[in-house]
């Protein structure tokens, strides 16, 4: 345990390759005590520790995230192989990409999908605060893990 700030915790260089090889995360949110989900493309901003996504207000996980900020979710290989688990679970708080951050998370999602420039949305970041990175390929059963969970 350390009394750093998450934000000052490096974090593992194999949860950050891992995340940077994949495309899709799964969010789930909850107000009101209903819960939801959502799949989307996203970006990993290693300098801001976000994930990065485009999305609109109207869509039920962002209305939701509005209401209620903190967030979980996951991040599975875009090709699984059975009987090699492997992903990150992860939980934090769900912002609107328009702080000082906004050029750097812009170029980061921008490179990874320039298609989605033509695409309605806007641009949202989940900045991590916990992740659990499971790697079966490390030996079975093998967690790394980042941050704390609140």
């Amino acid at each position: 345990m350390t009394d750093a700030p998450t934000e000052m915790i490096k974090v593992d260089k194999r949860i950050v390759a891992f995340i940077q090889s994949q495309s899709v995360l799964t969010i789930a949110t909850s107000a009101n005590n209903v819960p939801y989900c959502a799949t989307c493309f996203y970006a990993y901003s290693e300098n801001a520790n976000a994930l990065i996504f485009k999305s609109s207000s109207e869509t039920t996980h962002i209305a939701q995230g509005i209401e209620n900020d903190f967030v979980a979710g996951s991040v599975l290989p875009d090709k699984l192989v059975t009987g090699k688990v492997k992903g990150i679970q992860y939980s934090g708080i769900l912002v609107r990409v328009d702080t000082a951050l906004q050029d750097d998370l812009q170029k980061v999602y921008y490179k990874k999908y320039p298609f989605a420039l033509a695409m309605g949305g806007e641009l949202w970041a989940i900045k991590l605060k916990w992740m659990k990175f499971t790697d079966n390929t490390l030996g079975f059963g093998t967690k790394v893990i980042w941050g704390e969970r609140d």
